[in-house]
């Protein structure tokens, strides 16, 4: 598999795009994926991140989106955001990425009021007509699990039910090792995910609550983790997910940090290629 990163680590800290680009080709990352907003990305940023990444031979691998209007009750909205994500598998088109990095969004209310299978056929209707998009422009749609208690892929249960039910082979899951442990999922449960993950997140947490820290500052044991992707094959990546350094004027050795370690045990697994 790939190493690379969300580009976001840098964004967050108030880096330009062209510079937070050129850090991440410096450090040593096989890919980049790139935090956007497809809706207003100006054609010069557009134009300056496919030439920047270009000339540091940094292929973009997905680009991330939060869509939580696709499960919204009202129709003109759950309308907007399906057009919302197409724009982006445009984007991941004209970067030629592997794949749209999809966040769906949570049952509101409490599960009250909506019935929640409503809220889940909603997900299902929309994902599958952004599947069916994806395809034809030969992209993937990785679904995150977000392991908090309303999410509507909060589990691995949850996020193979819906697979089940999409039932679409463009409709695939992302892996993200930290929200796993958040989850109370262990490695071995991964094996269900055998020909169904298209993307892989890292990072750490103090198992407790959403941490997106660099890979050893918190408690999570990788290795079993890692062993078990290896194990299903994906033919991908492993982005670094790093989110909101403590201190932003430290954030090149933060990635460097969490690139090392990182590194050090796909390489231990012989899993990085």
């Amino acid at each position: 598999m790939k190493l690379g990163i969300i580009d976001s680590a840098f964004q967050q800290a108030g880096v330009d795009t062209k510079t937070g680009l050129e850090h991440i080709a410096r450090i040593g990352f096989d890919t980049v994926d790139i935090f956007t907003e497809a809706l207003t990305v100006s054609e010069d940023e557009i134009k300056l991140i496919k030439n920047t990444c270009a000339s540091h031979n940094l292929p973009i691998a997905s680009l991330p989106v939060v869509s939580a209007g696709l499960i919204d009750f009202n129709d003109p909205v759950r309308a907007f955001h399906l057009e919302r994500c197409k724009k982006f598998i445009d984007l991941c088109e004209r970067f030629q990425a592997d794949n749209l990095l999809l966040v769906l969004g949570e049952y509101i209310w409490q599960r009250e009021v909506i019935p929640p299978e409503a809220q889940w056929t909603w997900a299902l209707e929309n994902t599958r007509l952004l599947g069916e998009y994806a395809e034809k422009k030969g992209i993937k749609i990785a679904l995150e699990l977000e392991p908090f208690r309303l999410s509507l892929l909060n589990n691995l249960k949850e996020m193979s039910r819906f697979l089940d039910d999409c039932n679409h082979p463009a409709v695939k899951a992302n892996i993200d090792i930290s929200h796993l442990v958040l989850a109370d999922v262990s490695p071995t449960e991964l094996s269900c995910l055998q020909g169904r993950a298209a993307h892989v997140h890292i990072s750490d947490c103090d198992g407790k609550v959403h941490g997106d820290l660099p890979p050893g500052r918190g408690v999570v044991k990788f290795m079993p983790y890692l062993q078990a992707i290896k194990e299903l094959g994906i033919d991908g990546t492993i982005a670094l997910e790093l989110e909101y350094s403590p201190d932003p004027t430290k954030i090149v050795e933060w990635v460097e940090e969490a690139y090392r370690e990182t590194d050090r045990m796909m390489q231990e697994l012989n899993l990085r290629n």
